[in-house]
């Protein structure tokens, strides 16, 4: 039994195979020869290399280098990619709808004639190289296709096979693709390097300036290396390369050449360098165009690319500002040393600074420094100002105002030279640092960075007329440029503490209230309000509405006391008010009790006030024993004290 099983599966493998070699290799065979029927052109086209159209007394070629096609004739110039690849895409899929042969044509009266192909139109002649193995050099390969009139219906065209044995009928579209012009086939853009990929940017100006300006790119940034070292602007320069990158031939000379021709006497070279490829545009003289050809808003140049003779023309953007409000293009070029620049002073994370120290003349330095704390976020971080202690006491810390600390750094990372006249001096002399105040800066601030072995300093001079002169400190940098700035910026760095001082003073804790308030006219020591408070906050006296409300807005204040302003760092016994020193006018005393732990905790608050002041000034002083400082009131607090002390004296509208 197991002997049959073996004999019919060996008869049904040999059937199988006999199938296969049989009917399948044959339809197969039968395919190809269909696919080679069909085709007009065979593996000659798998590696073209070159391609010449000849018609009439013309010819246009084109030739590949590289991966790159050039039209070579007649002028050499880098082709349009698109253009080229619908011209390999014909003669690679050229099929015909019919075909027939040459040798039959004198039978029935005809010759190559009657179909246009004695003298044929067009000519393509396709230059490739070795199919099998197209990475070696071989002797090229020579393919000549002729292509001659239009059938009688118009739609398709007669072709001479290369080896002249058959005319095929083949579609129109291969002569349209083929009629393409010069114009046509040639490519638009004068740089083709695009911004993510252009590692450096060099202008070269005319003689007798001969200025050379190189700017490099290390990795998201720009910056100069000559004729100075500097930060060059992200921004501007890559939308420089973006402008360059839109620029196109605008006509090509072919009669009456320039005398000198641009590249002999360049007035601006432009040099864009990529990942081992670089494009040079040299600029002549400009073209003396009037009348309508003049083009508004642009300059015509006569130019010529780096190592191509082929002379044309290109309008380049002109004007002193565009759109935008920025340089055009060919002004910012002329200008790139300035134009190209980065216009900031510093150059810092205010995400990374630690702390700040502020210097002035004839003043102590105040420091700033950034609490470590839980917080996700600079922002968020709480800083404290550090003051030396008088005689043998240490330093005394003060919570600062975490959102003026933020406002200082933000103001010193938009710092920027002014737009006219911004960069004074690369190189000052002494001379120049004494004229513009850097002998004795009116401020100096020195930046500490997390993570930074050295810090940032920037010191800010001003001249005779109260000009704003920036320049980073010495100690980093000796031979630093110097800044015109915005002369706003002296009254964004007060160095006295209490300017940044943080305005709450005092936040009564969970499970603390206010118990009691008392306020004494210190003129006649008379009590104007002594009151105990009750649970619900509310003064447990009868008074009238009117200062009901007014102690109910008092204890919501007090509860919460904010400073508007600092005035002083330290209480007096007298203050400055209007002009005039006066002693302090009332006392306000706060009784607060903080209920837990071993018993209830009993504390006072005392504050010294001013009359009212204008419609919104009440000056407050706390002595040294709580908050030792002078500052100005909130106007809720001013409007609740005004119904306490003049309320009773008010004799109301009218009156």
């Amino acid at each position: 039994m197991r002997t049959k099983v073996t004999l019919v599966l060996l008869f049904l493998n040999v059937a199988l195979f006999f199938f296969i070699f049989q009917f399948e290799r044959r339809w197969r065979t039968e395919d190809a020869w269909k696919v080679t029927r069909t085709n007009v052109l065979g593996a000659e086209t798998a590696d073209i290399r070159a391609i010449e159209i000849a018609g009439g007394n013309s010819s246009l070629v084109l030739k590949k280098t590289g991966e790159t096609w050039m039209v070579t004739r007649p002028l050499e110039w880098p082709a349009n990619p698109n253009a080229v690849g619908r011209i390999l895409t014909e003669l690679q899929f050229l099929k015909h709808e019919t075909s027939f042969n040459v040798a039959d044509l004198a039978k029935n009266g005809q010759s190559l004639a009657d179909y246009g192909l004695d003298q044929p139109r067009l000519t393509v002649t396709i230059t490739s190289g070795d199919p099998a193995n197209p990475s070696v050099a071989s002797s090229p390969r020579i393919t000549r296709l002729r292509i001659g009139d239009l059938t009688k219906d118009g739609l398709r065209l007669y072709v001479l096979s290369p080896d002249g044995e058959r005319i095929h009928v083949v579609s129109q579209s291969l002569a349209r693709s083929l009629a393409l012009g010069f114009d046509d086939l040639r490519g638009d853009a004068l740089f083709t390097i695009p911004v993510f990929e252009a590692r450096s940017l060099n202008l070269q100006t005319a003689a007798p300036a001969n200025l050379r300006i190189r700017l490099r790119r290390d990795g998201s940034r720009w910056s100069f290396e000559t004729p100075v070292v500097a930060r060059a602007s992200k921004t501007e320069t890559e939308l420089a390369i973006n402008a360059l990158n839109k620029l196109e031939v605008a006509s090509f000379i072919t009669t009456n050449p320039p005398t000198p021709r641009p590249a002999e006497k360049p007035s601006l070279r432009i040099t864009l360098e990529g990942n081992n490829r670089r494009e040079t545009l040299i600029l002549g003289d400009p073209v003396p165009v009037t009348g309508e050809a003049r083009k508004p808003g642009f300059t015509t140049f006569y130019a010529q690319l780096e190592g191509r003779n082929a002379l044309f023309t290109v309008n380049l953007p002109s004007g002193a500002k565009d759109g935008s409000g920025r340089l055009a293009l060919l002004e910012t070029l002329q200008n790139a040393q300035v134009a190209l620049r980065d216009r900031h002073v510093l150059d810092f994370d205010p995400a990374g600074v630690t702390a700040i120290t502020l210097t002035a003349p004839n003043q102590p330095d105040l420091n700033l420094q950034r609490l470590e704390s839980a917080a996700k976020t600079a922002d968020a971080a709480a800083w404290q100002i550090i003051r030396r202690g008088d005689g043998a006491a240490g330093p005394q810390t003060l919570p600062a105002d975490r959102a003026a600390v933020t406002r200082l750094l933000e103001q010193l990372a938009r710092l920027s030279a002014a737009e006219t006249d911004g960069f004074k001096s690369d190189a000052p002399t002494a001379a120049d640092l004494e004229t513009w105040g850097f002998n004795r800066p009116e401020r100096e601030v020195t930046l500490t960075l997390a993570g930074s072995p050295a810090p940032v300093s920037l010191q800010l001079g001003t001249d005779s007329a109260h000009r704003v002169y920036a320049r980073l400190g010495p100690s980093a940098n000796p031979g630093a440029s110097i800044y015109a700035v915005d002369a706003e910026i002296l009254r964004e760095l007060p160095v006295a503490p209490r300017a940044w001082r943080d305005r709450l003073l005092r936040e009564l804790p969970d499970g603390a209230r206010l118990t009691a308030l008392k306020l004494t006219d210190l003129a006649n020591n008379q009590v104007l309000l002594d009151t105990p408070v009750d649970a619900t906050g509310l003064p447990a006296a009868v008074l009238p509405a009117a200062q009901n409300q007014a102690v109910a807005a008092l204890l919501k204040q007090l509860h919460t006391l904010r400073a508007r302003e600092f005035l002083a760092d330290q209480f007096a016994d007298k203050v400055t008010v209007a002009g005039e020193e006066r002693p302090w006018r009332y006392k306000l005393e706060a009784t607060a009790t903080l209920v837990g732990g071993a018993g209830e905790q009993t504390s006072v608050t005392t504050l010294f006030l001013t009359p009212r002041v204008g419609g919104d000034l009440q000056v407050a002083g706390s002595p040294a024993a709580e908050f030792n400082t002078v500052f100005a009131v909130e106007q809720p607090l001013v409007d609740a004290l005004w119904v306490l002390t003049e309320g009773p004296r008010d004799p109301g509208p009218g009156k």
